[in-house]
């Protein structure tokens, strides 16, 4: 059942050593998706009736299926989100100090068009609200098919101040403040993998 609550979490944040590095330029973003079919056929497909649309066994209208953390030369690290929240809270993983990486969302739209969906997290270290981000992933009709939208490139914030532990809370919600999925995770930024 989709939530419909708001989340003092994601309000400002406070200062604090951490420092996401400079997003990429416009031109660069618009540049990641040219050849996405999806994204393409996004104007066509956006408020048409679709026939034939393969539904999942699950009756939610977004159905969010990945997160994933790419870094150029290195397998994506995979967050399956089908997992049971109690699941994804345990997952951790590493993160290196300072690389480029962005983050990727693979999710399916089965029933009707979902008008401006986005992905929002907030990281906490030591109780302590160090980062805000919110991505917008767009307006979508239901299809068949998984769509893929990947985000700005991004760089690790590295340093001794910067290396340790960190919760992140997340979630996926649309104009009408429909939460999609929301769930806690955690990373570790290291010297090295």
């Amino acid at each position: 059942m989709s939530h419909q609550h708001d989340d003092d979490d994601f309000g400002p944040s406070e200062n604090s050593n951490y420092k996401v590095g400079e997003k990429k330029s416009l031109n660069d973003y618009q540049n990641l998706d040219a050849d996405d079919e999806a994204l393409r056929r996004w104007k066509e497909s956006l408020g048409v009736a679709s026939t034939g649309v393969s539904k999942l066994d699950d009756p939610h209208n977004v159905v969010v299926l990945q997160l994933a953390l790419e870094v150029a030369g290195r397998p994506d690290v995979i967050l399956d989100l089908t997992k049971s929240e109690e699941e994804l809270k345990k997952h951790s993983f590493t993160i290196k100090e300072g690389i480029e990486y962005r983050l990727k969302v693979l999710f399916k739209v089965q029933h009707e068009v979902v008008s401006g969906l986005k992905y929002m997290h907030v990281i906490k270290r030591h109780g302590v609200k160090v980062d805000k981000t919110e991505e917008m992933i767009g307006s979508y009709a239901a299809k068949p098919d998984v769509i893929e939208k990947k985000f700005l490139t991004e760089e690790a914030p590295s340093g001794m101040l910067a290396r340790g532990h960190y919760e992140v809370k997340s979630k996926f919600i649309d104009d009408d403040k429909t939460t999609h999925k929301e769930w806690s995770w955690s990373f570790d930024i290291k010297k090295d993998w």
